[in-house]
């Protein structure tokens, strides 16, 4: 596995008693990119991330992470060696301020994961790096609300906030802009930007426009195979992908670049 691939999977599949979701699903990821998966609604993308994260088994292929084999491992394993993921649905403690969220995710790196009967006053050690990752964010301001009281979007930025605390080298993001307005999309975005700057993403993403603007490369899926793979440019242009998004031009995918 050469040094700039940071996740490859070779022939992954995926039955469900004669569904076939993921079919010979041969993908590369390469290290410091910002690498989107894309398709219509079906097309197999939550459960390959599924797959990646072991939350499902494979019907057969394998998964490669930093030069490992990595198909067998339990989830668990897999977030210790690096590969962290994200939910469509924003997953924070609700009833935490917002601090104390990104504290959580900050304990296993200092080994008080399970020390649950130690007092709060325990974790100010990672309060410098907990209020670092909210600068990050743009959560600063909100450090002491309660998470339940967060606007949608500003959630979203915590999830990334207490994901990224995790010291992910992959971090992989399932629909991080599903269900925003304009304002808080375009502040998402950012956010993957930034996040990319220490390390690589691999993203489920709906929305065409993100992913024409920070998108490095893009793999299009279609009933569980890939049908392209490239550039925006390219997978725009691609009479496959246009038909797999119901338009007879680039429009359908949301235009060119910005």
């Amino acid at each position: 596995m050469p040094d700039d691939i940071i996740l490859e999977t070779r022939g992954l599949t995926k039955e469900f008693k004669g569904f076939v979701a993921v079919s010979d699903v041969d993908l590369v990821v390469r290290r410091g990119q910002i690498h989107a998966l894309i398709g219509p609604n079906g097309a197999g993308k939550t459960t390959f991330f599924n797959l990646l994260t072991k939350f499902l088994a494979p019907t057969r292929g394998r998964i490669l992470y930093a030069g490992a084999d990595i198909t067998d491992l339990k989830p668990a394993a897999v977030a210790r060696r690096g590969l962290v993921r994200s939910f469509q649905m924003s997953a924070v403690f609700p009833h935490l301020t917002v601090i104390e969220n990104v504290r959580v995710g900050l304990q296993r790196r200092v080994g008080t994961s399970f020390h649950f009967w130690r007092p709060a006053a325990s974790l100010a050690v990672l309060d410098t790096r907990a209020h670092e990752l909210l600068e990050a964010v743009g959560l600063a301001p909100y450090a002491r609300m309660v998470a339940v009281e967060l606007p949608y979007g500003r959630k979203r930025a915590l999830e990334i906030a207490t994901t990224l605390a995790a010291d992910p080298a992959l971090l992989l993001l399932d629909e991080p802009t599903q269900g925003m307005g304009h304002e808080d999309v375009d502040r998402v975005a950012e956010l993957i930007r930034i996040a990319a700057r220490e390390r690589t993403v691999l993203m489920v993403e709906h929305n065409m426009n993100v992913v024409a603007r920070i998108a490095d490369t893009i793999t299009v899926l279609q009933r569980g195979q890939v049908i392209a793979a490239g550039s925006y440019a390219e997978v725009a242009r691609n009479p496959q992908v246009v038909e797999a998004y119901m338009g007879s031009s680039t429009a359908a995918l949301g235009g060119a670049p910005a």
